[in-house]
């Protein structure tokens, strides 16, 4: 059984193995130790202090998935309550125009990036990532929309709008043909240096990168071609997301023009449809239903896992012994659910 729960310090060396198979895909959490263990870090202080705050100020919060039979960490993803703070977060705004020409009879789509940089955006879901021998729909799902069972439970800890920023065209060597074409042409850095640098400070972006729009017909042919692109193995993540109501609304990663998916949190499904009962019964007997998310509610430690629920009525429920043990829940305590598919 796979477990979804907040990060813990001694799961340092976990998260590095399971990193190993990472690639150049997963910038925000790059295989440095010291680095690691500081993001850990922030993310038990934002889980441990969530009473304190009335709304939220740039936190992050880390999950793993773990296989309760080894103990192996096989999945990772995360959540920050409010991008921008102090250290701005920058996008480019991708515009379209047709213009025409009745002289040539022609038209033509123009394509422009505007640089967009905010102090205080919305929440973001991120740092999503599921071990090679883990990865099917049920188990990427299952690891992307157990963080919105948790903005349920700590609705006050998150804006009530949120973004995923999409992976882009970076091949597995750490090469973006937009980076090449745009960004080290003013920075004279590579992209890998670039992205890293960013998590000491965003400033620099703003110092060398132009203001001025970026007509995209104008790049280099490879680099036109990733604008608003995914990278291949991020298809099933983006895909996921549209069917809990994100869109594409024209946002775009500043190195790598990833598409940024947005949505109002109160629209997203597994956020909005999600439910709570109070666990009546917890009996070996076969339940019939289908697979579910579910998680603890109400409780300190937030933890989810797949399972099935007999529903006795509209507030009550009966769970196996497995879900039971898997989530510490014993009979009158409460539960929270949703549909592992729309």
């Amino acid at each position: 059984m796979l477990l979804f729960r907040p990060i813990k310090p001694d799961d340092l060396h976990g998260l590095m193995d399971l990193l190993k198979n990472s690639g150049h895909g997963l910038t925000s959490l790059p295989k440095d130790e010291k680095i690691l263990a500081q993001k850990i870090l922030h993310s038990k202080t934002s889980f441990d202090t969530s009473d304190l705050r009335e709304k939220p100020s740039g936190e992050s919060y880390l999950f793993v998935l773990e296989d309760l039979f080894s103990g192996q960490i096989v999945g990772v993803s995360g959540i920050i309550s409010k991008i921008g703070g102090f250290d701005a977060y920058y996008f480019y705004r991708l515009h379209e125009e047709t213009l025409k020409s009745k002289m040539l009879a022609k038209e033509k789509t123009v394509r422009t990036l505007h640089m967009e940089k905010t102090h205080s955006g919305p929440a973001e879901i991120c740092s999503l990532y599921l071990h090679p021998d883990f990865r099917s729909s049920q188990n990427g799902r299952f690891l992307s929309l157990s963080r919105f069972l948790y903005m349920a439970e700590n609705t006050k800890d998150f804006e009530s709008e949120v973004i995923a920023e999409m992976r882009g065209q970076v091949d597995d060597h750490g090469h973006s043909p937009f980076w090449e074409a745009v960004g080290h042409k003013f920075m004279d850095i590579d992209f890998l240096e670039a992205d890293f640098l960013t998590m000491k400070s965003k400033a620099f972006i703003d110092e060398l990168l132009p203001k001025v729009p970026i007509l995209v017909d104008l790049l280099p042919e490879d680099a036109q071609k990733v604008v608003a692109e995914v990278h291949p193995n991020t298809k099933p993540a983006r895909h996921i997301l549209e069917q809990e109501g994100f869109a594409f609304n024209g946002l775009v990663g500043i190195f790598e023009p990833g598409p940024v998916l947005e949505a109002k949190l109160k629209n997203v499904r597994a956020f909005k449809e999600s439910k709570v009962l109070t666990v009546k019964e917890i009996s070996d007997a076969p339940i019939e239903s289908e697979t579910y998310i579910i998680s603890t509610s109400g409780k300190p430690k937030f933890k989810s896992c797949l399972g099935r629920i007999e529903f006795l009525d509209s507030e009550t429920a009966r769970i196996n012994p497995v879900t039971a043990t898997a989530l510490s829940l014993r009979r009158e305590d409460k539960l929270r659910f949703i549909s592992l598919k729309p």
